[in-house]
C-alpha cells in the first residue's frame, strides 16, 4: 500500500478511535498516523494474485488468507499488510474485533514510496510479533521476491528472482510460483544492483 505522512503525534488509543470512524485508512507508525493512498495497477494485481492463490490453496485447512482491509497490530504500530495469513484461531483486538494480533505470514507489495519503510520500520515492528513466521516482500513490476523467515531467535533472508522460481511456504503448508504471483503483470527485466543486500536486522 501507498502512504502519506501526517504530522500529528497521537497515542495508540487516540489513533484507533480516529481510525474506526474515518472514511479512509491510515496506519500508525512511531506515534503518527500515515494516510493510505491509491496503489498502481501492478501493485493491486500482484496483491490480488497472491490473495487469490492463497485463498484457493489454503481453503479447508487451518490457515486462511486475509486482504489488506484487516489491520494488524505490531509492537505499538498498526498496519494494513497487502496480504496476511493467519493459522489457527485468530486473535482479534477490540471491540470491535477489527485488529489481528497473531499473523503467521505477512506479504507486502513494494512501491517506490514505501519500500524503505517496508524493509526497515515495518519489519522491525513485524518481527516482534511472536506468531509471525515469515515476512515476504514482493516487487510490483519485476519477478523478484525477498523472504525473511524466523529460525529460532534469528531471521534468515533469501531471495527469488525469475518467473520460474517457486516460493515455498512450509509455515502455512503451500507453495506459490512466481508465475502465479505475477500472472497478467507485464514484468520488467530484473537488473540486480551489486549494492543490494538484506537490511540490517540488528
Amino acid at each position: 500500500m501507498l502512504a502519506t505522512d501526517v504530522n500529528t503525534p497521537l497515542d495508540p488509543e487516540a489513533y484507533l478511535a480516529l481510525e474506526r470512524v474515518a472514511e479512509t485508512k491510515s496506519e500508525y507508525i512511531d506515534g503518527q498516523m500515515v494516510a493510505m493512498s491509491g496503489a498502481s495497477f501492478e501493485h493491486v494485481t500482484v496483491g490480488g494474485n497472491i490473495y487469490g492463490q492463497l485463498f484457493a490453496k489454503l481453503r479447508g485447512g487451518p490457515c486462511r488468507a486475509l486482504t489488506s482491509d484487516l489491520r494488524v497490530h505490531a509492537h505499538g504500530g498498526y498496519f494494513y499488510p497487502d496480504v496476511t495469513v493467519v493459522c489457527g484461531q485468530p486473535e482479534l483486538g477490540g471491540p470491535p474485533r477489527d485488529t489481528l494480533q497473531n499473523p503467521t505470514v505477512i506479504f507486502e507489495v513494494l512501491s517506490p514510496s514505501t519500500e524503505q519503510r517496508d524493509r526497515t520500520v515495518k519489519f522491525r515492528a513485524y518481527r516482534r510479533i511472536p506468531s509471525l513466521q515469515a515476512y515476504v516482500l514482493v516487487a510490483q513490476d519485476q519477478a523478484w521476491v525477498d523472504i525473511f523467515r524466523r529460525q529460532g531467535d534469528v531471521w534468515v533472508f533469501s531471495s527469488l528472482v525469475g518467473l520460474e522460481e517457486v516460493l515455498d511456504l512450509p509455515e502455512i503448508g503451500c507453495r506459490l510460483t512466481l508465475a502465479e504471483i505475477y500472472e497478467r503483470v507485464d514484468v520488467k527485466e530484473v537488473v540486480e544492483d551489486e549494492g543490494d543486500e538484506a537490511p540490517d536486522l540488528g
